[in-house]
């Protein structure tokens, strides 16, 4: 029987690739990848020739099965995401789930992903975190935001950049103006850039400059204490 590994690509910055990723990707019989297209562009800087397959949120569900018998067969299978560690709020954990199920060997190599450096430079606590992702778009929303009202711990969201401005007057709302909230984006990349501040203060911050790129969002928990107001952007 083959293996599958799951492969963090780098977020941004190719120096953050691992000789050992490299060296998986190379001599796996098929890599998975979210979109072939934009990971090429790091198979030809690495010079990795193995085949790529399509594997994404839109045809994961029809592709598994096929996956696992490959496996099965014999393959090693390297499943990759379009940056960061996959199933980490990207497609891979429906496929890992089946592997497991099929008493199929999985291997997941240490390597980038965006909410950890975030997390760390935030200077909000982090001996315990919430990982909540992404927040839902309309439905369930307002629900979850009541129920992360009461949260002691610290917490991370993805947060796309046209709905940064809304999710933070969010904050506001839910968590109270003077929240401590950190916002990444662009991490690991040219322009990197932190912000922190209360609820209030990053909020008229991105008001007032419109964010581009991926942006991570910490926000300290209830019991998370309040910043003092000064300049803490980086």
């Amino acid at each position: 029987m083959g293996k599958l590994y799951i492969v963090p690509t780098p977020i941004g910055n190719l120096e953050d690739m691992t000789f050992r990723a490299i060296k998986v990707l190379k001599e796996a019989d098929l890599i998975l990848a979210e979109d072939t297209r934009t990971s090429g562009k790091l198979m030809k800087h690495f010079e990795i020739a193995t085949h790529m397959q399509s594997h994404h949120m839109h045809n994961e569900h029809k592709t598994v099965e096929g996956i696992v018998k490959r496996i099965q067969a014999g393959e090693t299978i390297a499943l990759i995401s379009d940056a960061g560690t996959p199933a980490i709020s990207d497609p891979g954990f429906l496929l890992t789930r089946a592997c497991v199920e099929n008493n199929i060997s999985v291997e997941c190599l240490p390597g980038a992903t965006a909410f950890v450096p975030a997390l760390v430079n935030s200077g909000l606590p982090n001996d315990k975190f919430v990982f909540e992702g992404f927040l839902p778009d309309k439905k369930g929303r307002q629900t979850r935001f009541l129920a992360l009202a009461e949260e002691p711990r610290t917490m991370v969201f993805y947060v796309s950049p046209h709905k940064l401005v809304k999710t933070l007057a969010e904050f506001v709302q839910y968590f109270g103006e003077d929240r401590p909230v950190s916002v990444s984006r662009e991490l690991s990349k040219l322009h990197e850039e932190t912000v922190r501040g209360t609820a209030r203060e990053v909020l008229t911050h991105f008001e007032a400059h419109p964010p581009k790129g991926e942006i991570v969002a910490v926000v300290g928990g209830k019991t998370g204490g309040i910043w003092s107001k000064k300049n803490r952007e980086e």
